[in-house]
C-alpha cells in the first residue's frame, strides 16, 4: 500500500488517481498509524514552503515522517520535495525536515535572461544524472511538466537529475537513502511521470 499524506496542501486526487490508474493500492491519510502500516510514503504538497511547515508541523507527522523514512521508500512531490530538504528562503527562512541536504531558494536571482516567466511552469526535458532505481521506465531527456518559483540547490551528490531553464540547472530529482524528490509533477506528466510512479511502487 502507497499512502499519501494529506496534510491539507497537496493534489491529491489527480496523484490518488494516477496511482489506481495503475492499480496501485493507495490510501490518503494523515494518520500516524496508517504512515508506518504504508510499504511506501508519497509525501504532496502545493504552495508556499513556511506554510505547509507550519501545516505539516500542526499534524505532528514530523517525526512519523522521519522514522518511517528509515524504514521504508518515501518520495516528496513539488513543494513536499523542497520540504524534504534543510531549509528554504521563501517568505523568510524556515526549517526544512532535513532529510536531503541542501537549501531551496527562489529561481529568479539565478536566471540568466530576467524576462522568462516564473513559475517555471510548463514541460521541460529532464537529464538523468545519476542512475537510479526510479528510472528503471524513464528514458533520458524525457519532457516532465513544472509549476515552481523555488529550487533545491546545493545538494552535493544526491542530485540524480535537472532541467535547464535560463541557464539554471533546476534540480528535477534528487535521493539520499530511502528519501527521493522530484521537482515535477509526475502525475501531470502524462506516460512518462506514469512510469515513474510504476519504478517508485517497485522500489
Amino acid at each position: 500500500m502507497i499512502a499519501i499524506v494529506d496534510y491539507g496542501v497537496g493534489n491529491l486526487f489527480s496523484l490518488s488517481s494516477s496511482l489506481k490508474a495503475l492499480g496501485l493500492e493507495t490510501e490518503v491519510t494523515r494518520s500516524e498509524e496508517r504512515l508506518r502500516a504504508a510499504d511506501r510514503i508519497i509525501f504532496p504538497g502545493v504552495g508556499a514552503f513556511g506554510d505547509a511547515r507550519a501545516k505539516l508541523e500542526e499534524t505532528g507527522l514530523v517525526p512519523v515522517l522521519r522514522e518511517e523514512a528509515e524504514r521504508k521508500p518515501l518520495m516528496g512531490i513539488c513543494l513536499g520535495m523542497q520540504l524534504l530538504f534543510d531549509r528554504g528562503f521563501e517568505y523568510g527562512e524556515h526549517e526544512g525536515l532535513g532529510l536531503i541536504p541542501g537549501q531551496v531558494v527562489d529561481l529568479r536571482p539565478d536566471l540568466n535572461d530576467p524576462s522568462l516567466k516564473v513559475p517555471h511552469m510548463g514541460w521541460n526535458s529532464l537529464r538523468i544524472v545519476k542512475d537510479d532505481p526510479l528510472f528503471k521506465y524513464f528514458k533520458d531527456g524525457e519532457y516532465v511538466y513544472y509549476v515552481h518559483s523555488f529550487y533545491a540547490r546545493d545538494c552535493g551528490d544526491c542530485v540524480l537529475g535537472a532541467s535547464e531553464y535560463g541557464g539554471v540547472a533546476v534540480t528535477g530529482a534528487a535521493r539520499r537513502g530511502n528519501v527521493w524528490g522530484v521537482q515535477f509533477h509526475p502525475e501531470k506528466s502524462g506516460d512518462a511521470g506514469l512510469r515513474l510512479l510504476r519504478a517508485f511502487a517497485e522500489l
